[in-house]
């Protein structure tokens, strides 16, 4: 059976040129986001794309339903409200987060991952964070804690809830980085021999054993995620398991690499909402 699968991905790999026609060389992030929309939505067209922000969800109307039954009293609200202490609680100065950013924090999210032309990289809303916090003479998080950059980013981000992703790529060194973020998302790796492509763009919406596999379009804008009721997960942290699925060793969490994918790959759900903080089995 696993060789099954691992055949069916491969041999679906193969059309992948003709499928994304803008992923070239020679594409924008917007050509690249546009072809992948006609992708989907030629391949379902009784998906509407709007539903997208809900990833494999938007293919099962069971398993949507159920989630839309968990979502009236999310079992997770008590770390959200933790998030939430943290974020107004201010810093021995007597500042607080919300004083670091435009509108205190709020409908920003969706801005990021953004390229700093200063620093000459991508920044991440844990590097917001982590900016903040030294500025007002904090030590920084370890962005892999749960317990503070996870539960902090998780409320911060319902700060934004239906805000439209809105990730810039301007410039030449932003288009660099971006591109850099695209060669990781379609390149193989491990021992499987897969790409983030494998499950997430040629067999979006294909059932594989038991479980449906999420389209990329849509994919970033309800990160942090819950799963299985409050065990937390960030964006990136699936990435690193990802990669462990398909015996890949992977770049360690806000290293240049992860950054660059998460550039790349939120650009792709430009123009969706934001859906923080939710629940996914």
């Amino acid at each position: 059976m696993k060789q099954k699968i691992i055949t069916k991905l491969l041999t679906g790999m193969a059309g992948l040129g003709i499928a994304l026609g803008a992923a070239t060389a020679h594409a924008t992030p917007e050509s690249d986001r546009q072809e992948l929309i006609k992708y989907y939505t030629t391949k379902y067209p009784n998906v509407k794309l709007e539903d997208y922000v809900y990833g494999a969800l938007a293919f099962d109307a069971d398993s949507k339903a159920q989630y839309d039954a968990i979502m009236e009293f999310p079992p997770f609200e008590a770390d959200i409200e933790k998030g939430r202490k943290m974020w107004e609680t201010p810093f021995k100065n007597g500042k607080t987060y919300a004083g670091c950013l435009p509108s205190g924090g709020k409908q920003i999210a969706g801005n990021y991952p953004m390229f700093d032309e200063a620093k000459g990289k991508v920044v991440t809303l844990s590097n917001v964070i982590n900016d903040c916090r030294v500025a007002n003479g904090e030590e920084a998080y370890n962005v892999d804690d749960k317990k503070t950059m996870g539960l902090l980013t998780a409320y911060m981000r319902t700060l934004s809830n239906g805000m439209l992703s809105n990730v810039k790529v301007e410039g030449p060194k932003a288009t660099t980085a971006y591109e850099d973020g695209k060669k990781t998302f379609y390149s193989r790796k491990g021992q499987l021999n897969f790409a983030c492509a494998s499950c997430h763009v040629q067999n979006g919406g294909n059932r594989l054993r038991s479980e449906l596999m999420s389209p990329v379009i849509g994919h970033t804008v309800h990160w942090p995620v819950f799963r299985g009721g409050d065990n937390l997960v960030t964006l990136q942290e699936r990435y690193q398991g990802c990669m462990k699925s398909v015996r890949a060793v992977s770049p360690p969490a806000d290293s240049e690499t992860l950054n660059n994918l998460e550039y790349f790959h939120s650009a792709l759900s430009n123009g969706l909402p934001l859906k923080a903080s939710v629940f996914r089995k």
